[in-house]
């Protein structure tokens, strides 16, 4: 995109997700055409890194992860389990805390003390409704239940949430390789004349990169009145000149404050705005009729221009990773444990800022599990070099992080076979 392009988030004006954590430290162009988030620079070909000792991912309630190409049966196979549905007979909780009582799929009371125990481990909230356990302790769903908003909450096997997080992570590096192409395709939608769906969805993609914002889910926005990017109202959004400034509530009732600059990209949110309606990411069909754009046009764009199963959130996912890389590559050696972990948290700290995360849901969802495990065998070492060739190639800093990710994978296929 054009060099000219800033992306902001002012700690001084307030310009960050609210209580996100400490802001990243002012970032420095790092080479190349500034295209996406702003990253912190790289002052040095090689970087060095320290250690620290990982700690295992507990299993947790979340939403199914259909993100991943892999089909979730070879999944469970992989991870030695079997595969599950909560349409499957299972064990049922009756009864109000704390007197619960569980009965099997034979509808008898269940006694075994092993069984009952694994359903103490799984603690499923007392208030949660329609709660289903698996009979089978290797089943790649433990149990599933509805919370306080009627809402599907599962727990996974710690094992398959292991496979499927690796899984994950390893198709980071697919994304990555497919950037290059991806944004050559943004840019050429970005300029197309009018306001075609093409190029709605690429002011979409192309604000993904630039905010690291989520791109948005219409139930969380109907019921939660938080928002991402495609679900955003014209409110949400102020446009003067090159400048537009973002304001609004995103997940976990976090607060989002941005301000971009790009001439292009202003341009085209103001005749966005100028569509009937409160949505602010629309276009007229080939009857004139007035469609939105949604979280599934976004992802089916991704796989269309790159071939991969991509989703929106890889985008955060990736950027997560690289940030978290050169924070821990830039950092002076370590003299001892508790500098190491100084160094993990401040690391980590700065990207949950940039993502609006947690601290822990950073660490644990959006950063490279390779980039933890090398830094704590002092082995985390990114090279800058210049692309060969013509086209389109991905930053520096970003060719590094690829450069080592795609060194660990072949590092770790070689220990598999052997």
């Amino acid at each position: 995109m054009r060099a000219s392009r800033r992306a902001h988030r002012d700690p001084a004006a307030g310009d960050v997700p609210a209580g996100a954590g400490p802001p990243s430290r002012p970032a420095r162009r790092c080479g190349g055409r500034a295209w996406g988030w702003v990253v912190p620079c790289v002052p040095a070909t090689s970087l060095a890194a320290t250690s620290y000792e990982t700690a295992p991912i507990a299993a947790a309630f979340c939403a199914p992860d259909d993100s991943t190409p892999r089909p979730a049966v070879t999944d469970a196979e992989i991870a030695g389990l079997r595969y599950v549905s909560d349409q499957d007979p299972g064990i049922r909780r009756l009864g109000t805390a704390p007197d619960f009582r569980y009965v099997g799929p034979d509808g008898k009371p269940v006694r075994d003390e092993a069984t009952l125990e694994r359903i103490r481990k799984l603690a499923v909230p007392p208030a949660y409704a329609e709660v289903w356990i698996c009979a089978d302790p290797r089943g790649h769903i433990q149990a599933v239940g509805r919370d306080l908003r009627g809402r599907k909450q599962y727990r996974y096997h710690p094992r398959w949430r292991e496979v499927r997080d690796g899984n994950k992570f390893q198709h980071l590096v697919s994304f990555a390789r497919g950037l290059p192409k991806l944004r050559a395709r943004v840019e050429a939608d970005i300029s197309r004349p009018g306001l075609p769906r093409e190029k709605v969805l690429a002011t979409v993609v192309w604000l993904l990169e630039a905010t690291l914002a989520r791109v948005g889910n219409e139930e969380y926005a109907r019921i939660n009145k938080s928002f991402g990017l495609t679900t955003l109202r014209n409110r949400h959004v102020s446009v003067k000149g090159a400048e537009m400034r973002f304001q609004f509530r995103g997940k976990a009732g976090k607060d989002w404050r941005l301000r971009i600059q790009d001439r292009r990209i202003a341009r085209i949110l103001r005749t966005c705005q100028d569509l009937p309606g409160q949505a602010l990411f629309q276009y007229r069909d080939e009857e004139g009729e007035l469609q939105s754009i949604g979280s599934a046009d976004v992802n089916a764009y991704l796989r269309e221009i790159t071939g991969e199963e991509i989703t929106a959130k890889d985008f955060r996912t990736w950027a997560g990773t690289v940030l978290c890389a050169l924070e821990l590559a830039g950092m002076p050696p370590a003299t001892g444990a508790g500098m190491v972990k100084a160094q993990l948290r401040e690391a980590i700290q700065r990207t949950a800022a940039r993502l609006g995360n947690t601290p822990t849901i950073c660490r644990k969802c959006y950063v490279h599990p390779a980039v933890f495990d090398r830094h704590a065998a002092g082995a985390l070492e990114l090279r800058l070099r210049k692309p060969s060739g013509k086209g389109p190639a991905l930053r520096l800093e970003e060719a590094a992080v690829l450069s080592f990710l795609r060194k660990q994978a072949a590092a770790a296929a070689a220990v598999a076979v052997a």
